[in-house]
């Protein structure tokens, strides 16, 4: 068997405010980064390929359809490989997953599916400070998507995006059920995967703001529901500068639990 290798498919839309540290930040832990740009509007192309010129592991794809994403890594499937879905949104502590891409490599989550970590849910960012503040998973959801392709004979017909719905074959002796919930075993402070998901924060240079804040943005499963009536609603409100309607009570429910926690990020950011 050929050794493993760990390929980051990254999705993005309009998403200039962080994907340049989304991506310094995966570099050294991804043996390949697929990044597929739905046709960002604001600086989120140029920004991608310059990381792409300095690095030849990131390779650019600007997309029409959120399908493209998922066919660009259908090919890894029954190879020994780890698919990690990153969101324009996600900044991941690119100290702990360096421990962690050994703890991978070497076998030591071989017998899982699907990995969960650790989250923090932000709802604000202060910059200066290097601080957020925000919800963590536990209670919150874990939204980490890192899928183990060599238990797998196939994956086609994805709902749209990569990574979501479809038609997953395992091989035999593998199944649904083999999920790792680190989250649920590992304190944020000990965590080698975790996350900071700037879900509700300004993510583009040209996202407007509602009564001073920054609604939730619609993913590409929200636009893939709706009917042609409410795509069309969708595409007025937001010329007026208005909140899209979408899951964005949905995002609430599963993102807010629990007490508010403030949290020092120079680990994901550098302290310089």
């Amino acid at each position: 068997m050929s050794a493993p290798r760990i390929i980051g498919i990254v999705l993005v839309k309009d998403e200039d405010l962080f994907i340049e540290q989304v991506l310094t930040n995966l570099i050294d832990f991804c043996d390949k980064i697929i990044v597929t740009d739905n046709l960002s509007t604001d600086e989120t192309a140029g920004k991608i390929q310059a990381i792409s010129q300095k690095n030849d592991i990131v390779e650019y794809h600007r997309i029409k359809k959120i399908s493209q994403s998922h066919e660009l890594i259908q090919k890894y499937a029954g190879k020994n490989v780890w698919v990690f879905g990153v969101d324009g949104d996600e900044i991941y502590d690119p100290h702990g997953l360096a421990d962690f891409r050994e703890e991978l490599l070497a076998g030591k989550y071989a017998d899982w599916w699907m990995i969960f970590g650790n989250v923090l849910h932000c709802t604000t960012f202060d910059r200066e400070q290097r601080k957020v503040t925000g919800h963590f998973a536990p209670p919150c959801r874990s939204m980490t998507k890192l899928y183990n392709f060599g238990m797998i004979e196939s994956w086609l017909g994805s709902s749209g995006e990569r990574l979501h719905g479809g038609e997953v074959v395992f091989k035999q002796g593998f199944g649904e059920e083999r999920r790792c919930y680190l989250y649920q075993e590992t304190p944020w402070e000990k965590s080698l995967f975790r996350c900071l998901h700037m879900c509700f924060l300004k993510r583009s240079s040209r996202q407007k703001s509602w009564k001073g804040q920054y609604i939730p943005r619609q993913n590409p499963a929200d636009i893939l529901s709706q009917t042609r009536l409410q795509l069309l609603w969708s595409y007025i409100r937001k010329g007026l500068g208005m909140p899209v309607e979408g899951k964005q009570e949905w995002k609430i429910d599963k993102f807010t639990r629990g007490q508010v926690h403030t949290v020092d990020v120079d680990q994901f950011f550098g302290s310089g």
